[in-house]
């Protein structure tokens, strides 16, 4: 049920004395700055003033850098507008990173540039390139785990960004392990860290493999969830890490058993706040606990509103938790409101016929206000969706109905995993009077035929909204991109695509930037009206989103990464080749 209480609420300012950014108060009238707020972000870490250095290049999450003359026009194949190319693995779903004169992207092992590590043999693997000129400096490998697709699905490879700060990186890796990084490797001739034990020893009597040190990762530590917590991860880890000050937040991916029915570990923590220096876990929540649908592929986002810090989580359940980033001073979390983002009466099933959907998406934070769109794993089919815009300053369940029971009429009955209202049972719903959806957008009647057809359908995401000039952009996992007022939910148009996308759009130089599993890059006006201003083909699927760093277009296919520059000419990327590009020029 659309929700019609379209709330101003005035930006909001950020706790005095510590090193969080919230987007400031606007005078009335005055228009709200996203690019400017992030970079007010990046200004805080130790990274170039225009680098992207997480996903969506704060904690706000909300993909829109700042860029000029970026291009509508390249041809990878003839080297047009291409300043280098280089060789990732045989499927890319990590979104690239940018910080510090290095590129880093999540792949897998296709490209085989460890010999002790052929390109047949399956990894997880974050490659670390060379920013200006896509030279190869080093890898960190994850061996598959023993169990197999029920923890670590053959040849996802690494399906998160990672976070950088200074010389470190931190990261979720296939095998359930956060681990952190010495951003040069062993490039700077140092074993940094007390974690010493990178080089692989001999097993039963067979020498150990050769390993080449200074193309391998320098690991500073690890935490393992899977053995230290106790996660089960289902299928893959796949959360972008976030982090405020010395604070990481993690969403540990804790999911299913391999027949879909029952959590292997429902005590096991989902989300995780840890001592960025040292992996120490500070605080810990298990909120979904048995009621996990399938997995959980979320990534935490962050913001202050009213002087309050939040982060921000999306479980498997569907629900979005908050919770303050400082836990309650006990080593447990400190939940401040929670929202579900599905109608009470859909109900979960497995291959393709839910109506109730989990979140795969990341919450953004846009004014004050927080964004999230809800979705399900690709594999499980596609299905109709749902787009939130939410108060956070409410506390408490702040859904937009409750659940009760015939058997107690007065009493609010706690979530269920797969249905939380079922009629043949006596449950039965009441909007709740502290709801906090400011507006809900599931479909609209634009031709005014009273029929809702597939293009004014919000379909099932896996994508991340981003916002500029209040204009708000998803794409749905049916292909359909969105272009929705941010303020009042109110759609302005829709264009189908004809094909699947598995990322979010990328905002920058007033245009749009949207990825399709074909391989097509479309670009769109950032406007009211719909405008496509190009499709340009990148050869092969398109996984993962496209960013900006200092001026350039960094995004890759399947199997490549393409730094895009205007005027920029490369030398063509070659099927089997094990590029070190370095005879790119502007």
């Amino acid at each position: 049920m659309r929700t019609e209480r379209f709330v101003l609420i005035a930006a909001l300012v950020g706790i005095a004395g510590l090193t969080w950014v919230n987007p400031a108060p606007s005078a009335d009238g005055a228009k709200f700055d996203p690019i400017a707020e992030t970079y007010k972000v990046i200004a805080t870490m130790k990274v170039k003033p225009r680098d992207w250095p997480q996903w969506g290049g704060s904690y706000f999450r909300n993909n829109t850098p700042e860029g000029k003359d970026i291009p509508t026009d390249w041809d990878i194949k003839a080297g047009k507008n291409v300043k280098w190319a280089a060789r990732l693995g045989s499927q890319t779903y990590g979104n690239p990173v940018v910080a510090n004169g290095k590129v880093f992207v999540g792949t897998n092992n296709g490209a085989g540039y460890v010999k002790r590590y052929p390109s047949k043999t399956d990894l997880g693997v974050l490659l670390c390139f060379d920013e200006e000129t896509g030279k190869f400096l080093w890898q960190h490998s994850n061996e598959k785990l023993p169990t197999g697709r029920v923890h670590d699905w053959p040849l996802q490879g690494i399906c998160c960004s990672p976070y950088a700060d200074g010389d470190r990186i931190w990261y979720v890796t296939s095998r359930g392990e956060v681990v952190c990084l010495d951003a040069e490797g062993f490039l700077d001739g140092e074993n940094d860290g007390p974690f010493k034990d990178e080089q692989p020893k001999a097993v039963a009597g067979k020498p150990a493999p050769v390993w080449e040190e200074k193309i391998e990762a320098d690991v500073i530590w690890k935490l393992n969830m899977m053995n230290q917590l106790r996660v089960s991860q289902h299928n893959m880890c796949s959360c972008s890490l976030t982090g405020v000050g010395d604070f990481l937040f993690v969403n540990t991916g804790n999911g299913v058993d391999e027949g879909h029915f029952a959590l292997p570990q429902p005590k096991a923590p989902s989300f995780l706040c840890i001592d960025r220096n040292t992996g120490t876990v500070l605080w810990s929540d298990n909120s979904p606990g048995d009621n996990v649908l399938h997995g959980q592929w979320s990534s935490p986002g962050y913001g202050v509103f009213d002087g309050q810090a939040q982060v921000l989580f999306a479980g498997g359940d569907g629900w979005l938790y908050s919770f303050d980033p400082k836990g309650d001073g006990n080593g447990k979390a400190k939940l401040l409101w929670k929202f579900d983002g599905n109608p009470k009466e859909s109900k979960y099933l497995l291959g393709g016929r839910a109506t109730r959907n989990h979140f795969i998406g990341t919450p953004v934070v846009y004014n004050g206000l927080v964004y999230l769109a809800v979705g399900e794993d690709p594999e499980h089919g596609e299905g109709g969706g749902h787009l939130w815009c939410l108060d956070p300053t409410k506390r408490g369940d702040i859904s937009p109905e409750l659940v009760y029971n015939s058997k107690d009429p007065t009493k609010v009955i706690a979530p269920k995993r797969l249905q939380a209202a079922e009629k043949e049972k006596g449950d039965f719903t009441k909007p709740n009077p502290n709801a906090g959806a400011l507006w809900h957008y599931d479909s609209f009647d634009s031709n005014s035929n009273k029929k809702i057809e597939f293009e004014e359908t919000m379909h099932r995401t896996i994508g991340t909204v981003a916002i500029e000039d209040d204009l708000l952009f998803v794409v749905d996992f049916s292909g359909v991109v969105h272009c929705v007022d941010a303020t009042n939910g109110k759609p302005y148009w829709t264009h189908d695509t004809l094909d699947a996308s598995w990322g979010s759009p990328l905002i920058v130089d007033g245009k749009v930037y949207c990825g399709t599993e074909n391989g097509d890059v479309k670009i769109f006006k950032l406007d009211k009206k719909k405008d496509l201003i190009k499709e340009v083909s990148l050869e092969n699927s398109v996984y993962s989103t496209p960013i900006v760093a200092n001026n350039v277009l960094f995004v890759s296919n399947k199997d490549s990464l393409f730094a895009i520059k205007a005027g920029a000419k490369s030398a063509p990327l070659k099927a089997n080749n094990n590029p070190q590009a370095t005879d790119s020029a502007d």
